[in-house]
């Protein structure tokens, strides 16, 4: 008996591909110096992986870093508390700095990883994320770069799990119950 459910894609691999690929001349456009891409960990993985082949298609040739917060929860409200669980390894002083991650919803995480950034003085901070959803927002980030506005529906697929599972998917789908 196979107890694996159904996943109901919003967002097919080929759509993807396609909004990396724009994603990167919109970046791309911006004429970034020095270039650092710092992704969020671990839900941003694979959207960062294949927009930095997009940005190297795009002609760009930024640096990679990787950054793994946590946010601790109190039921199902964050408490606002970021923890740095794996930090970088590169001085983004005086660099343009690219933050890539899966999802925008209360914004606290990549709020925290931008003022982070911008503290230890990147010349600039640009978001990217590929699902934004705007009605969840707790604190003030608008992000620069957004690959698709979500509907507000828990999803996973392309990085993103429910319980660790379902991270290797090639698309952006919901769980049908």
């Amino acid at each position: 008996m196979n107890n694996v459910p159904h996943i109901r894609p919003l967002f097919d691999a080929d759509t993807i591909a396609r909004r990396n690929a724009a994603l990167a001349a919109e970046i791309a456009a911006r004429q970034p110096q020095k270039l650092l891409v710092v992704a969020v960990l671990k839900g941003s993985f694979m959207f960062a992986a294949d927009l930095l082949r997009a940005l190297h298609g795009a002609g760009l040739t930024p640096q990679v870093e990787f950054l793994h917060l946590s946010s601790y929860l109190e039921g199902t409200v964050s408490a606002g508390h970021v923890t740095i669980l794996k930090d970088i390894e590169s001085d983004p002083a005086g660099r343009d700095v690219l933050l890539i991650d899966d999802i925008l919803e209360s914004g606290r995480t990549l709020a925290f990883a931008k003022d982070l950034l911008s503290a230890r003085g990147a010349a600039s901070v640009q978001v990217c994320v590929l699902l934004e959803k705007p009605g969840k927002r707790a604190v003030q980030i608008t992000p620069d770069f957004v690959g698709f506005q979500c509907p507000d529906q828990f999803v996973v697929g392309y990085g993103m799990d429910v319980a660790h599972s379902f991270r290797e998917l090639p698309f952006v789908g919901t769980l049908e119950t």
